[in-house]
């Protein structure tokens, strides 16, 4: 997923790839799968109770930092660290 933050006040960067996760995680949730114990319960539910209850969904389960230069006012140039911005690996929630 490809973010456009191109403004006046940003000097760097102009965007970013923030990437994503998507999908539901089936029966059997493998190692792979990177599953929370509540995504395995939730998984065995959804088996007994489709109709009531969905299947958990694919989600970041690590993000990574971006940092951003930018004018503050006219006379400073501030570099800030963003946490949490780029999905770095996905998991089943």
């Amino acid at each position: 997923m490809a973010v456009n933050i191109k403004e006046d006040w940003i000097i760097a960067p102009d965007g970013y790839a923030a990437y994503y996760c998507a999908g539901e995680c089936n029966f059997p949730l493998n190692a792979h799968m990177n599953a929370t114990n509540h995504a395995i319960v939730q998984t065995l539910v959804h088996l007994m109770n489709p109709w009531r209850y969905p299947k958990p969904c694919c989600a970041p389960t690590k993000l990574n930092p971006i940092s951003v230069l930018y004018f503050l006012d006219d006379q400073n140039v501030i570099l800030k660290k963003y946490k949490k911005m780029v999905v770095k690996s996905c998991g089943c929630h």
